[in-house]
């Protein structure tokens, strides 16, 4: 069997940092794994991507499948660096963010001084509600999404977070619709 007829058999996991981009490859047939660190570029995240999947394979063509994920946009939030922002959140999770462990002076209690992540005033809930298993206890109020995304028109973007959608591929366009329709968008 030549090489065009093997079945693409790497997973690519990529991480992109504020400095650097990290890269972790398995070899689901052979077993064999390791790691690649390159320079983040500031400014164009998608080149570090590149550059570090290239020094973790020789080629896209073993590659069966690619994860991706930022610590960029986590660390523009958390450190306020980013655009105004706003959070639609299912009704009930609005305080999540504020309950982190980060700027907590004391881990287990719920008091002390910080500094909201999103302002309480463009951290809006909808009632809905999706089970672990993927069924829809309650569904997503068109209505109720566009009045929250007109509540957060100040803000410059608008976060949604929308847990286990690999159960529901279409439950973003819940709420991304209305925003999309609701603000002026360029």
């Amino acid at each position: 069997m030549n090489d065009q007829d093997k079945k693409p058999s790497i997973v690519v996991g990529v991480d992109v940092g504020g400095t650097f981009t990290d890269v972790f490859f398995a070899d689901e047939a052979s077993g064999e794994f390791g790691i690649a660190k390159v320079p983040s570029v500031r400014g164009d995240i998608a080149q570090g991507f590149l550059e570090g999947v290239s020094a973790a394979v020789a080629g896209l063509s073993p590659v069966a499948s690619i994860v991706h994920g930022t610590t960029v946009g986590t660390n523009a939030l958390l450190e306020r660096k980013g655009a105004r922002t706003g959070l639609i959140t299912t009704k009930g999770f609005r305080d999540v963010l504020e309950m982190r462990r980060r700027d907590r002076p004391n881990t287990w209690g719920l008091w002390g001084s910080f500094q909201h992540v999103v302002p309480r005033d463009l951290s809006i809930e909808v009632d809905e509600r999706m089970l672990a298993d993927g069924s829809v206890l309650k569904p997503v109020d068109v209505e109720e999404v566009t009045r929250a995304a007109r509540r957060s028109a100040s803000s410059s973007s608008i976060h949604t977070p929308i847990m286990r959608t690999s159960l529901q591929p279409w439950r973003p366009c819940g709420r991304s619709g209305p925003m999309t329709a609701s603000m002026r968008l360029p």
